[in-house]
């Protein structure tokens, strides 16, 4: 019995030490940026309480991940800086927490949605991003800092039309696991997974996304925000969803055992696909809405580089074999450019799912 405790206790000291996959957390606004206001609360103090909550769920459940905050009480932090926390740790995984408010003459709404950075595509996106892109004007010299952005000018929105995200699939991918756990396990009205320009999102290079956990400014909401089983549950929804991106994170970096098991980032490969007549496989870098020419910047020196469309998305992929192993080898220097670059299958010239 000791020794099986003993044992348990070594490979948790050596996951703790091999900490692959960084995590960083963003509580919106803080210090003299009190964000959104409600009738008796503050939006910097409920995304702060859930904040902190969501990562001590990751701390205790997922030791071989590295939690990391913008902040971790009441102070301000200018958007920038929060984006430079998470590059400089070159962290996996960006999740901003935010709570919504609609100006008090109007009627609120309310329910929960999830945003991935990208050109808004209706006045109530661009009203959000608006909101929280207003942050900047108390920072000083925001106009230099951000290159000329106004957050109240419609007509600065325009770059992000222009942004081809490397993130974007996952992005997306870890929106929907998030926002579907919201509606189902928080029981939220659900205001789905969005788009839109938030500089916070734009400024960092990692799958990234940005929770609206409701709408401050709706009495009923308001009292479920600054609730603490509201904050848990909304809490616990979060990590549910970035439970299974890790997992699948996990499976593609071949990090779990035969056994379909976690063994914490060792040298053990998972058990060998068979390959059958028609059958591919190809490394997949990056996605964007538009399309992308052969020589483009983004594919960082890469050749040749093929797509596939996925709902309207273009995938760009690199490399094709149909051996396996050989695609694993170059997937190894592939990730020396893309992070974030996995491994996908193709069956007659389809991606298997």
């Amino acid at each position: 019995m000791l020794l099986g405790v003993f044992i348990a206790l070594f490979n948790t000291a050596l996951l703790a030490q091999n900490r692959n996959f960084t995590v960083v957390i963003d509580p919106g606004h803080g210090g003299k940026d009190p964000g959104a206001v409600g009738a008796t609360s503050k939006e910097k103090d409920i995304v702060l309480s859930v904040a902190l909550k969501l990562g001590a769920l990751i701390e205790n459940n997922h030791p071989d991940v590295n939690v990391l905050y913008t902040r971790k009480k009441d102070v301000f932090v200018p958007l920038n800086q929060r984006a430079a926390i998470a590059n400089k740790e070159h962290a996996n995984l960006f999740i901003s927490i935010h709570c919504n408010a609609l100006d008090r003459r109007r009627v609120s709404p309310q329910g929960v949605e999830t945003f991935v950075l990208g050109l808004h595509r209706s006045k109530d996106n661009l009203d959000v991003a608006k909101t929280e892109n207003s942050v900047i004007m108390y920072e000083e010299d925001y106009s230099v800092k951000y290159e000329g952005f106004n957050p109240n000018e419609p007509e600065s929105y325009i770059i992000f039309e222009f942004m081809a995200n490397e993130f974007l699939d996952l992005s997306v991918y870890f929106a929907s696991l998030v926002q579907n756990q919201l509606v189902n396990n928080s029981k939220r009205v659900n205001r789905n997974v969005r788009q839109a320009g938030f500089l916070v999102l734009r400024e960092v290079a990692m799958p990234s996304v940005l929770v609206e956990l409701g709408y401050i400014s709706n009495k009923q909401e308001e009292a479920y925000l600054k609730g603490n089983s509201g904050q848990t549950s909304l809490a616990t929804s979060i990590y549910n969803g970035f439970k299974e991106y890790k997992r699948e994170y996990d499976k593609k970096s071949f990090v779990f055992s035969k056994q379909g098991e976690s063994n914490g980032g060792s040298s053990v490969e998972p058990s060998r696909i068979t390959i059958s007549e028609g059958r591919e496989y190809r490394i997949q870098l990056l996605s964007s809405a538009k399309k992308l020419e052969n020589d483009s910047p983004f594919f960082k020196g890469l050749s040749p580089v093929d797509f596939y469309l996925d709902g309207g998305v273009y995938k760009y992929t690199y490399g094709k074999s149909n051996n396996l192993d050989k695609l694993k080898r170059e997937l190894r220097e592939v990730k020396r450019k893309f992070k974030d670059a996995f491994i996908v299958e193709f069956e007659d010239g389809n991606r298997v799912k």
